[in-house]
């Protein structure tokens, strides 16, 4: 099954109030693995670039004036995409730039049965723990120590490795198909495990010889304590 891991860039928080997609990363992945292609594109916002989001991402608008508009790398964004499902954490809020782009310039928008939360999933597996990208990828042993500020793509390649394990990691590929068709249809890789070989039970029940052994080894015994009348058998009780 082919998977698009995404991440945007944006000048705020509102495409409804005038903020623009800035950045956008995709990462593939196929059966939750990834397979090395991505995508990874700078638009220019034609707007200003506000302070408090040039802290988080670091993207002037000086450095966004030479880059193309979303319009013109919107069709090989679409291309890259598919119709593969989209994973974002908090993906409301990337779906919703990615529409309001798409839209604004004629193109349809994704439809939103195709979104994945990595943040939801977060939230029904951790309940009450922080579910940032930062501390999640500190629960699961993601190094991230080459993250300095956000940055699309490799926020997407970080979301990429969490996704998988919130999923269960390497061990989701472990299914045991009932049937043939299953096994075809499954979204990963399945491993099939050959059943067991049945023994006959075992008897441990004593031979005959060892019987004779026994019975030969009590004899020879002097004075037993179950060979005691009544009375030296009370007085030892």
């Amino acid at each position: 099954m082919r998977e698009i891991v995404f991440d945007t860039e944006t000048t705020g928080l509102n495409p409804k109030t005038g903020d623009r997609l800035v950045e956008i990363g995709c990462v593939e992945l196929f059966n939750r693995c990834e397979t090395g292609r991505t995508f990874h594109a700078w638009f220019n916002p034609d707007r200003d670039m506000p302070p408090e989001a040039e802290a988080v991402h670091g993207l002037s608008a000086r450095f966004l004036s030479d880059k193309p508009r979303f319009h013109e790398g919107a069709a090989e964004l679409l291309a890259f995409i598919g119709d593969a499902p989209l994973i974002a954490h908090n993906a409301s809020f990337d779906f919703g730039f990615l529409n309001a782009e798409l839209e604004q310039c004629g193109h349809p928008m994704v439809c939103l049965t195709r979104m994945i939360d990595t943040l939801a999933i977060a939230r029904t597996r951790h309940p009450g723990a922080k579910h940032s990208l930062d501390a999640l990828c500190s629960r699961y042993g993601i190094d991230r120590s080459y993250r300095i500020k956000h940055g699309a793509l490799l926020d997407a390649q970080l979301l990429a490795q969490l996704y998988v394990e919130l999923l269960g990691g390497r061990q989701i590929g472990l299914m045991l198909p009932t049937d043939e068709s299953s096994f075809l249809s499954a979204p990963v890789a399945a491993t099939v495990v050959t059943p067991m070989t049945r023994h006959a039970p075992r008897s441990f029940s004593a031979s005959p010889e060892e019987l004779a052994r026994h019975a030969a080894f009590v004899e020879k015994l002097v004075d037993p304590l179950w060979s005691a009348d009544d009375d030296r058998v009370r007085s030892v009780g």
